[in-house]
């Protein structure tokens, strides 16, 4: 009984991994099929476009915009100095010692306007002399003159009577001269700047410790040093925007000068620009960007220099082509112009309505199908 038993479990047992291994092939059997169906499927999807129609090559997805005309304008910036467009450092004519002071630095002087005085104690006195001796010679001329009318006299006591008021009336005059002289006297309206005189100092023409500073800032001046290699493009009245990094401001103006003088040192010449500073407030010597207008092309295809490639042949660009139902790459050679600010000025290779591809263009070769 026991052997029948164990023959029945052998054969059960047999059955059993008769059965699993059948299963086991036909799984195999169907994931060969599935596979199989998986490459049908993609090959097929790669073949249809996203319109439904049967398609042997992939189309590349660009951006473009049309090709249109506008205003572009080339400049050359250089960097220059503020100044007011009149300051005027005033230092006494003759010497002498300061008396009185008038001004400090931050005053508002009128033109003529005393600021300093030095003593003149010696000159007044002078001239208090002189003008009694004119009154006397004034005295005998008229005498003299008197007697002269009557024929009495000679002519030769007339005309000395009448030089010798004369030559003391032009003392006067000299004297009175000089004693403007004792004083420093703005020739501007403005403001002091500095103001370095104190009252028992002695002070000398042309020394900077008796030198006031006067500047008026209503009219302000922009100077700049420009490289020669411009001298042919820039002129007098050229269109010109000055802007000022420290107080974020930008004003519109022209060049009122452009120096004539090449400096041997530097190889530049000067230039000049005007402003009324309104709303800002400028100092002298303050930083300040001037860019001059040179150049300007009122109808211009103008693109950002990103879009222009270059190969051996020259610069060109990509543009939409329409070829059937189709659009395709065109590879265009363009002749550029002038370049500003990321800008490029394109003087012949495109025309108004073409389709400039802007993005997806890096990879894209001649007559390749696009799509936007």
């Amino acid at each position: 009984m026991k052997k029948i038993i164990y023959y029945l479990a052998f054969i059960t047992f047999l059955v059993s991994c008769g059965a699993t291994t059948d299963k086991k092939a036909e799984l195999d059997k169907l994931k060969a099929q599935r596979d199989k169906l998986n490459d049908q499927i993609t090959q097929l999807e790669n073949k249809i476009d996203p319109t439904g129609k049967n398609s042997e090559e992939k189309a590349t997805t660009v951006d473009v915009t049309d090709a249109v005309t506008s205003v572009f304008n080339h400049y050359i910036q250089v960097q220059g100095t503020v100044d007011g467009d009149q300051n005027i450092a005033v230092s006494p004519q003759i010497p002498g010692i300061v008396t009185a002071v008038y001004v400090k630095e931050g005053s508002i002087v009128k033109k003529g306007q005393v600021m300093v005085d030095l003593d003149d104690r010696v000159l007044k006195q002078s001239l208090e002399q002189v003008k009694t001796q004119l009154n006397l010679a004034t005295s005998i001329f008229e005498k003299q003159s008197a007697l002269w009318a009557k024929k009495i006299g000679s002519e030769v006591q007339y005309l000395q009577a009448k030089a010798n008021k004369e030559s003391l009336e032009e003392q006067v005059g000299t004297m009175k001269e000089q004693m403007k002289q004792a004083k420093i006297i703005s020739p501007i309206a403005g403001t002091v700047e500095s103001v370095p005189l104190r009252v028992g100092q002695q002070a000398a023409p042309g020394t900077p410790t008796s030198t006031i500073r006067v500047i008026n800032m209503s009219i302000a001046k922009i100077s700049a040093d420009v490289s020669e290699a411009y001298a042919t493009r820039i002129h007098d009245g050229n269109s010109a925007l000055v802007s000022f990094p420290d107080l974020g401001k930008e004003i519109e103006t022209k060049l009122n000068f452009t120096g004539r003088f090449i400096d041997p040192t530097n190889r530049t010449f000067r230039i000049e620009c005007k402003i009324s500073p309104k709303d800002i407030v400028l100092r002298a010597n303050m930083i300040a960007y001037i860019k001059i207008k040179d150049y300007t092309n009122d109808k211009a295809f103008c693109l950002p220099v990103n879009y222009v490639q270059t190969d051996q042949n020259g610069k060109f660009i990509y543009v939409a082509q329409k070829s059937g139902n189709n659009w395709i790459a065109d590879k265009r050679m363009i002749k550029p112009g002038k370049d500003y600010n990321g800008i490029i000025e394109i003087a012949d290779g495109i025309k108004a309505g073409d389709k400039i591809i802007t993005a997806g263009f890096q990879n894209l070769n001649p007559g390749e199908k696009i799509i936007f």
